[in-house]
């Protein structure tokens, strides 16, 4: 049967104008619900628009919010998903070995980009676990609906959906309130939400608070070469600027009438302090504004959604008490502000019961101040040159993105679906003058090259892809397909302009890595091309038991890399440090690998409940084909095996965790290899009636570790000339017992 749009409605659909003409004669009336075609109400039941293959959080992953000040961890479980380590609310993921700016990550809709040179405050750092609805990870061939100016893969977290008041309920009045204590790094949080409803109106206001002082590796480790007189010492175990406090607050407002939904989210988050023990430098404030507007609604013809948002970021960092100078009390001072805005219009066009047609267009403006203050205006103030003026690293970057999309999704029978895409789009940046604190230490001739250089870029990129999933039965299916995808370069990889001064390109590093860098001008966008199968087996409900395998293979053109200054033609100070300094180039790359994953039942009984098995592995390799070298920060192979126990309202969880030694490493970076190692976890959660209680223990055996991602320690070093040699990876947490408890009213 084939359901015709109405014309207007289809025209708007396809002309995607901007979101305040989407009120007026263009839009159909509110329609029943009952008089919906089901095809549509199947294709939008859940999310506008959204696409099959996601891989949705579990409630075990998202129940691992209550004792959590990182949205990150959450992702922790999944296959083919590692974190980079950086602060205690700021990890980084990766999908397939491609992590941070390569990937796309969404917080309730809103495209978010982190505005420091150390990546500092990620996407994910601006929702608190507590306030975290749902997560949804696309790997391998991911929509270009729900792709864009990325290479690995996009994670969408977003927080609860509204609720209303049942018909005749009147007033719906409910909240919940929860605590969590770790006692590794003495960490405590809390959390409390509370909403108020009418059947048409919603309002829901939600809080969070968490903060933690230095965490403690499972033995005593020694830096190597911190210079006596640049730092304090820290004693044992400890994990020196792994400190952290973050708050986190929002208001929602909700409308709905009959299948249309506007919804307001007003949030700020404040960051008093977090250290970074593979970074320079420590945050010393962090505070965000955001505004997000977003409709959604059904019509005859399809669904239509349309976003709107607007967020502020105001940064600041310094070094915190275990990196502070004792000969410089003053620090160095570094402050950064992000602008960011952006617009989303999407259309879910059903054409028959066959074919679904998804269009759409997005547009995202960037601005980026980031400079940093001197720390005394006497000319004689001799160390690094910090005098004089401020130091400009970004002035007036500029970063807008424009995209279109069309994909086209459909159901030929029972057995076979077919989804193809094409995404345009259109990246626009470039950057003010730059100049140095001085003309001492940072003569014109430092920066005049690039002041008088082109730096306007244009990027015209282009997305694909071709998806094919066959289902014999209800108990396998089979997906396979072919993708391009495209990213434009970050502002700092383009436009960080200092070689001349090690102390200023140590703080251009969002890899952990303790290395300089400095910007390139002519890189060229990121051009991915995956090829991607999986193969999911089944009972036929997909409650009982699964395996699941995907291998995957990716060319990526125009990787950019990290060189030599000399490849690119800078001219950068030597270091006797064991670190060094280095820009960034296009090269070429290969990634490939193969992920893993089942569930199984083991026991039932009366007396003791459930027990299932689960287990996830994941592999993958990272060359670079230009120069021969491994690719940075690559997860070396790791698994995960579990066995759950269920009686009640009690879940038990036993977990060990094995991660093989880490020895491919990328030489230009000197990157640190790490040993194999193994974890064991024990996890509990009872629930009763609206309370429920968490209790476990984390590295049960107190097992000294070095995540493979973790970078180089310098949590008790400084961004100066001095401070640890090369040679400490960061030391994983040794054990910790925690425990939360949570209560709905």
């Amino acid at each position: 049967m084939m359901f015709t749009p109405k014309p207007i409605a289809l025209a708007l659909a396809w002309a995607l104008p901007a979101a305040a003409s989407l009120a007026g004669d263009a839009l159909a009336a509110d329609i029943p619900v009952a008089t919906l075609p089901d095809v549509i109400v199947r294709a939008v039941k859940t999310d506008v628009g959204q696409p099959a293959g996601a891989i949705l959080v579990d409630e075990a992953g998202l129940a691992r919010a209550t004792v959590s000040g990182d949205t990150a961890d959450l992702l922790g479980g999944l296959p083919g998903v590692s974190l980079y380590g950086a602060g205690g609310v700021s990890s980084l993921p990766a999908i397939h070995g491609l992590a941070d700016d390569r990937l796309r990550i969404k917080v309730d809709g809103m495209d978010l980009i982190s505005a420091c040179a150390n990546h500092m405050n990620p996407p994910l750092s601006y929702i608190d676990p507590s306030n975290v609805g749902s997560v949804k990870v696309f790997a391998g061939i991911v929509p270009v609906s729900v792709g864009g100016d990325s290479l690995g893969g996009t994670i969408e977290a977003s927080s609860p959906a509204p609720e209303f008041a049942a018909a005749g309920q009147g007033t719906l009045l409910k909240g919940r309130a929860g605590t969590f204590y770790r006692s590794n790094g003495d960490a405590k949080g809390g959390n409390v939400s509370a909403t108020a409803a009418s059947e048409q109106f919603s309002m829901t206001y939600r809080g969070s608070s968490v903060a933690a002082g230095n965490y403690s590796a499972a033995n005593a480790f020694k830096p190597s070469g911190l210079a006596a007189g640049t730092s304090r010492w820290l004693a044992g175990d400890e994990v020196g600027s792994s400190a952290y406090q973050s708050e986190n607050q929002s208001l929602a407002f909700a409308l709905r009438h009959e299948r249309h939904l506007l919804e307001l989210r007003l949030g700020l988050q404040h960051i008093p302090y977090q250290g970074f023990p593979d970074q320079r430098m420590d945050m010393t404030d962090n505070r965000s504004e955001q505004a997000n507007l977003h409709y959604t609604g059904q019509y005859r013809w399809g669904a239509l959604e349309a976003r709107v948002y607007n967020e502020n970021t105001r940064h600041k960092m310094n070094f915190l008490e275990d990196k502070l100078q004792i000969s410089n009390p003053a620090g160095m001072p570094m402050d950064t502000e992000g602008k960011n805005a952006g617009m989303q219009v999407k259309a879910d066009i059903v054409f028959s019961e066959r074919d679904i047609f998804r269009v759409g267009s997005e547009y995202q403006r960037y601005r980026l101040n980031d400079w940093w203050d001197p720390i005394s205006t006497v000319v004689a103030m001799p160390q690094q040159g910090m005098k004089g003026g401020a130091f400009w690293n970004i002035d007036e970057g500029q970063r807008d993105r424009f995209d279109v999309f069309g994909e086209w999704e459909a159901r030929w029978n029972s057995r076979w679906l077919s989804q193809f895409g094409v995404r345009s789009g259109t990246v626009s940046m470039n950057t003010g003058e730059v100049r140095g604190y001085n003309t001492i230490n940072y003569p014109a001739a430092t920066y005049a090259a690039f002041n008088a250089a082109d730096r306007g870029k244009t990027d015209r990129n282009l997305d694909l892809t071709a998806l094919a999933r066959y289902t014999p039965d209800t108990e396998r299916s089979f997906e396979f397909g072919l993708a391009r995808k495209t990213r434009s370069p970050n502002l700092y990889e383009r436009y960080a302009w200092s070689a001349n001064n090690t102390m200023v390109m140590n703080m251009v590093n969002w890899f952990g890595d303790g290395n300089g860098y400095v910007g390139n001008i002519d890189l060229k966008p990121e051009v991915a091309h995956t090829l991607s199968a999986t193969a999911d087996w089944h009972d036929a409900a997909g409650e009982k038991w699964g395996l699941k395998a995907t291998p995957y293979y990716t060319y990526v053109q125009d990787y950019i890399d990290a060189v030599p200054c000399a490849a690119v033609g800078k001219t950068c100070p030597a270091r006797t440090d064991g670190f060094v300094n280095l820009s960034f180039a296009n090269q070429n790359a290969r990634l490939y690998g193969l992920d893993v994953s089942g569930s199984f039942p083991l026991a039932k009984s009366r007396d003791y409940g459930s027990f299932t098995a689960s287990g996830a592995l994941s592999y993958v390799r990272g060359k670079n084909l230009s120069t021969g070298d491994n690719l940075y920060n690559i997860m070396p192979l790791n698994a995960k095996l579990a066995v759950v126990n269920r009686l009640g309202g009690w879940t038990g969880t036993v977990e060990a965790q094995f991660v093989d030694a880490k020895t491919d490493v990328a030489q230009v970076r000197n990157e640190l290899k790490t040993a194999g190692y193994g974890l064991l976890n024990l996890r509990g959660r009872y629930e009763w009636k609206k309370l429920r209680f968490d209790v476990g223990i984390e590295n049960a055996l107190n097992r000294f570790y070095n995540p493979p991602l973790s970078g180089a320690y310098v949590g008790q070093g400084n961004g100066m000339s001095t401070g640890i040699l090369h040679g400490t990876p960061v030391p994983g947490a040794g054990r910790s017992i925690y425990t939360g408890l949570s209560v709905k009213f």
